[in-house]
């Protein structure tokens, strides 16, 4: 057997036996590599704290069984030693860990199902909010799954219902890439209302777990897998987020593993929407309204800019202060005479006289035998 598949099967076993985010283990496949750490868990020979994380588990050894039923769908274990492994987003997360930070646990291995991962995160965003959406929200989060999945951003979320599915929904409509993250094991499907997405998502981009095949979803696993979605997008929008929405606690990871957290402004009576003000209010993310303003936030430096937006342009935006203010002056309705424009606009006579031809040679007025008369301009083209 090579190294490569006794490392695959090591963590394979370890992550069966270990519940996630597990440190002391973490630390100790570092130290020790997975093999090493595999045989001393089996054996119960591992330091007390790995011993503590893996004792209730530590003899299910059931790596043979859980590499059959992920083959049987369609996945892999992906583990570190492989190229698609996304070293660079899980650096954030290593990083976090050095610092005693249970957040910042990388996984030991992922199960997954569609394309090459490292691949799909090289330009990703992680786009999250509540379950219980509103009809804005799911518009918002679908019409940003879409713009950023054509634009080749990878839109990471977690399959939930409400602000997750749609944007998974609006990168699949864009034939673009996005990613899942899930809670339960890689075979599967949750909620199982979105068994035909997880498959649409699989065939454009992947589905991805840290918790071996037939393990259930619990409450307390979403929390855990938020850190992952977090780690594999370049930053994290917040599109709607509840008083106590779980979209909080990934904006609080996506913040701890120093990445930008963004969010958008919703109806201030939207109670869907009261999580995402508490963040804008306290300044711990920036406002975003469009695909744009996201590139933007977390694309690179000088490259990913908003396109300066176009306003039409009127013939009397270069007109001097004196010239627009006789312009503004003459009367629509039946034409002004000199004295009447100087008196109106508070320009001098002398310079009345002036202007009024210079504006006649450009087309903004015209002399008529009942006095000086302002051109309609056409409308549409930001003439007033």
């Amino acid at each position: 057997m090579s190294g490569a598949e006794q490392a695959r099967r090591a963590r394979a076993y370890l992550l069966r036996v270990a519940e996630p985010p597990a440190l002391a283990l973490a630390g100790l496949v570092a130290e020790a590599g997975p093999v090493r750490a595999a045989d001393l868990v089996r054996t119960g020979q591992a330091p007390s704290a790995v011993a503590g994380e893996t004792a209730a588990r530590r003899h299910l050894d059931q790596v043979d069984e859980d590499l059959a039923r992920a083959a049987a769908v369609g996945a892999r274990l992906v583990i570190p030693e492989d190229e698609e492994w996304p070293d660079w987003p899980f650096l954030a997360l290593q990083t976090a860990a050095s610092r005693r930070m249970a957040c910042g646990v990388a996984p030991l291995a992922l199960w997954v199902r569609g394309r090459d991962l490292g691949a799909l995160t090289e330009r990703a965003v992680a786009v999250v909010g509540s379950r219980a959406a509103s009809g804005y929200g799911e518009h918002v989060a679908a019409e940003f799954g879409y713009g950023l999945a054509s634009r080749g951003v990878t839109v990471v979320s977690g399959a939930a219902y409400g602000i997750d599915g749609a944007a998974h929904r609006g990168a699949v409509a864009a034939s673009g890439p996005t990613v899942a993250v899930l809670a339960c094991g890689i075979d599967l499907a949750y909620p199982a209302g979105h068994t035909a997405l997880l498959d649409r998502i699989t065939g454009q981009g992947a589905v991805v777990t840290e918790y071996p095949p037939g393990l259930r979803p619990a409450r307390y696993r979403f929390l855990v897998r938020n850190r992952l979605i977090a780690a594999l997008g370049g930053g994290t929008v917040v599109v709607e987020a509840g008083q106590r929405s779980g979209a909080k606690n990934t904006a609080a990871i996506t913040r701890a593993l120093g990445r930008v957290l963004m969010a958008v402004p919703g109806p201030v009576t939207s109670a869907c929407s009261v999580g995402c003000h508490e963040l804008l209010r306290a300044a711990e993310a920036v406002p975003v309204a469009s695909v744009d303003e996201i590139i933007e936030t977390v694309g690179r430096i000088g490259a990913d800019l908003v396109r300066p937006e176009t306003r039409p342009s009127s013939r009397t935006d270069e007109l001097g202060p004196e010239a627009a203010r006789v312009y503004e002056a003459l009367d629509r309705k039946q034409g002004s005479s000199p004295d009447a424009a100087a008196v109106e606009s508070g320009v001098p006579l002398s310079r009345v006289r002036a202007l009024l031809p210079e504006l006649e040679l450009i087309g903004l007025v015209e002399r008529r035998e009942s006095g000086w008369w302002p051109v309609a301009l056409r409308k549409g083209r930001g003439d007033a």
